[in-house]
This record gives structure tokens, C-alpha cells and sequence, in this order.
């Protein structure tokens, strides 16, 4: 995500929770960068993830990530 000095998580956007995650679960996470938008400062990227756990049908976690980069 660009060639920023500093990278902050500047926030996360539409964060659902479709279903439990029972005990003992094992999650994982897929992640994809839906738009990235360059400024004069550095960057702006909105990352899309997806988590989801063994045995469960429905994704236990959707959210929109929001990076920004520094220059």
C-alpha cells in the first residue's frame, strides 16, 4: 500500500458480525484492497475483510479496514 513512511489504521466502516464464533474455533481471514486513493500527504486505502471460522457456514466477521499511509 504506496511507499508511506508511517502507515496508520485510521478506522474500521460497516463491521458486521453474521454469526458466533463457537469456543475453541479455528478463524482465518482473507483480505483485499477495494480502493486505494493517492493525495499529496501519502495515501488512503479501504481494505475489505472477510473472517471466516471452521464449521460455520456464514462469514463471523465482515468489515471495511481504512489504512492511511504518510509520507
Amino acid at each position: 500500500v504506496g511507499g508511506g513512511q508511517l502507515v496508520v489504521n485510521y478506522g474500521v466502516n460497516r463491521v458486521r458480525f453474521p454469526a458466533p464464533v463457537p469456543a475453541g474455533g479455528r478463524v482465518r481471514g482473507r483480505f483485499r484492497i477495494a480502493s486505494f486513493e493517492e493525495s499529496e500527504a501519502g495515501g488512503r486505502a479501504t481494505v475489505a475483510a472477510t473472517i471466516e471460522c471452521d464449521g460455520v457456514e456464514k462469514p463471523v466477521c465482515v468489515a471495511e479496514l481504512v489504512i492511511l499511509t504518510l509520507s
